[in-house]
């Protein structure tokens, strides 16, 4: 790991302070909107344009890499970001900040492509994996310390949005300074729907229901903690509770998954999260139940994203492996463009404990639906399963593809040292016969 640190720390400097411009301008919008007199349903439509453009932009970002290089999109998708930040605060109509959002969804997806694509050309096979876990702590950790800038003080209006403009514009410095230019990105194409559904109905619906419980997480928390009254300091505590479970709970759950049925620990996950959040609606007066509920439900939802793809990948040959964790990534952000419109429209209804009552009744389906499919077919045994690889809802297709190959690689370097344990061990029982 202090290897790839070493060789990489320009580019995971940079991704740690885009993580940080990313982390707050979304909770920044919820707590603002809320105090321009901003519906929760209005809100919801300004965050569930995020993960839109974010879709559109895994489509399209890599013709735009082969057409102008990695450089340039980066640079250019960059410089649209911190722009558009400062738009916020100056012109405050729902509509404007919807564009807005959307804007900055596709242009980080755009960052992401070209920063993960530069990270797997540094990467070799050996340290493949640790490179992807560090990026993943850079990210989680960046969204994280976020949280704590709310509580800047804003006289003015503007300063929390300069921030993350500032944050943004700076992070290019690090990483187009020490970067070389990298082969053009060449994505893969998604399994079709059909295709995917039969190989995993499990990893389909699952990873549709995970991509709305991430954005109720990444877009909705700060929207829910303002309707629910919280103190401008108590607001970072909780959207940052998440977070801090989601990057805790990675390599336990990651450990687990890979010596047992991963659809138990798929339904535990779900059930255990669920019932948190059934925990953050009933008492959800008492601060510490709510950061209580929060890091549950983080913790246990946030890896199932990587748990839901290596689940599927236990049923793929290897060829087709980076095809379906495409189409898998695109279930993923369908469901997030439709989880911020429930969750704003069950606010609208029931009030603010409606966020913690589409989460309950999303992780719950999920758990039971993980249940049902146990009965459905048998399980993989536990030799024949891919390796499990820390993902987040956050990364681009690049993260989703070079997890994919890592996950291929290893298999087949398990395989090939059997292979080689087992001609030696019959060597030596041909040797022993001899004497």
């Amino acid at each position: 790991m202090l290897s790839v640190i070493k060789s990489s720390w320009p580019l995971l400097l940079g991704m740690l302070l885009l993580m940080l411009g990313n982390g707050l301008q979304g909770s920044l919008l919820g707590v603002r909107g809320s105090t321009l007199g901003f519906s929760a349903f209005q809100m919801s439509i300004v965050m569930s344009a995020y993960f839109a453009g974010f879709l559109f932009a895994s489509r399209v970002t890599p013709a735009m890499i082969r057409r102008v290089g990695h450089v340039r999109v980066f640079a250019a998708l960059g410089s649209l970001v911190s722009a558009a930040l400062l738009l916020f605060p100056t012109i405050q109509d729902p509509i404007v900040w919807v564009l807005g959002r959307m804007i900055i969804g596709f242009c980080f997806c755009g960052v992401y492509v070209t920063a993960e694509s530069w990270l797997n050309n540094s990467s070799t096979n050996e340290n493949r994996g640790q490179a992807l876990s560090a990026y993943m702590m850079v990210q989680m950790t960046g969204i994280i310390i976020a949280q704590g800038l709310l509580v800047v003080p804003d006289p003015s209006g503007y300063l929390l949005f300069v921030i993350p403009s500032v944050l943004v514009s700076i992070s290019f410095a690090p990483i187009l300074l020490s970067i070389s230019p990298t082969p053009a990105f060449e994505s893969t194409k998604p399994m079709s729907l059909r295709e995917l559904f039969t190989v995993s109905p499990l990893g389909f619906v699952g990873m549709f229901m995970m991509g709305s419980v991430f954005a109720a997480q990444f877009g909705m928390a700060a929207v829910y903690a303002t309707e629910a009254g919280l103190s401008i300091t108590q607001v970072p505590f909780f959207t940052a509770a998440f977070y801090v479970g989601a990057l805790l709970f990675q390599y336990p759950i990651g450990w687990i998954s890979d010596r047992t049925d991963r659809r138990v620990l798929i339904a535990l996950s779900a059930a255990i999260a669920g019932a948190g959040s059934i925990g953050g609606m009933l008492f959800g007066g008492n601060f510490y139940v709510l950061l209580a509920s929060a890091f549950l439900i983080g913790g246990l939802s946030n890896p199932l994203y990587s748990l839901l793809i290596a689940y599927t990948n236990d049923f793929l040959e290897y060829e087709d492996m980076a095809s379906a964790s495409a189409g898998l990534l695109f279930v993923n952000g369908v469901g997030a463009i439709t989880g911020p419109l429930l969750i704003g429209y069950a606010i609208q209804v029931v009030g603010p404990p409606g966020f913690f009552l589409f989460l309950a009744f999303i992780l719950l389906m999920m758990a039971g639906y993980a249940v049902y499919r146990m009965t459905q077919r048998p399980s993989p045994s536990v030799e024949d399963t891919s390796a499990y690889q820390s993902m987040m809802p956050t990364v681009s297709p690049v993260t989703v593809e070079i997890a994919s190959e890592w996950a291929i690689e290893t298999a087949e370097a398990e395989a090939e040292a059997e292979a080689q344990a087992a001609e030696e061990a019959d060597q030596s029982e041909q040797r022993s016969y001899g004497t």
